[in-house]
């Protein structure tokens, strides 16, 4: 099996395969996706995480967010929400070490109990209470 790594898969976005892209940034459909049309948003200058995106960076990000965002909801009106996400290293869950973002479509009924969303990270700290 092929370590993503070594080269960086993200670092050939040929071999990722864009749907969109800008200057800076550029989005693939998931390899292994979460749901249908889970998108990744993949900055083109290799850095392991946000934290060491620039601004510009993180601006043409964004935009790429918002314009994927809009062309998954134009092809699946059952689309109601998103999980927006990154992982910032191995223990938090990043297999790939390039920078990236997941925008995963939400439909009613994909899960018994949505509450929590991405606190799901950790499966004992999904559901909660709220306190009166």
């Amino acid at each position: 099996m092929r370590d993503p790594n070594d080269p960086c898969l993200f670092c050939n976005c040929k071999e990722s395969g864009v749907i969109i892209k800008n200057h800076l940034a550029y989005a693939s459909y998931d390899t292994y996706p979460v749901s249908k049309y889970h998108c990744l948003i993949i900055p083109k200058r290799h850095m392991k995480n946000f934290f060491d995106l620039t601004n510009e960076e993180l601006v043409a990000c964004n935009d790429l967010i918002k314009a994927v965002k809009k062309d998954i909801l134009n092809k699946d009106p059952d689309v109601e929400g998103f999980n927006l996400g990154t992982n910032i290293g191995k223990v938090s869950g990043q297999s790939i070490l390039h920078c990236h973002f997941h925008l995963i479509p939400r439909r009613p009924g994909d899960v018994e109990n949505p509450q929590g969303g991405v606190r799901s990270v950790i499966p004992s700290k999904q559901h909660y209470k709220r306190k009166k």
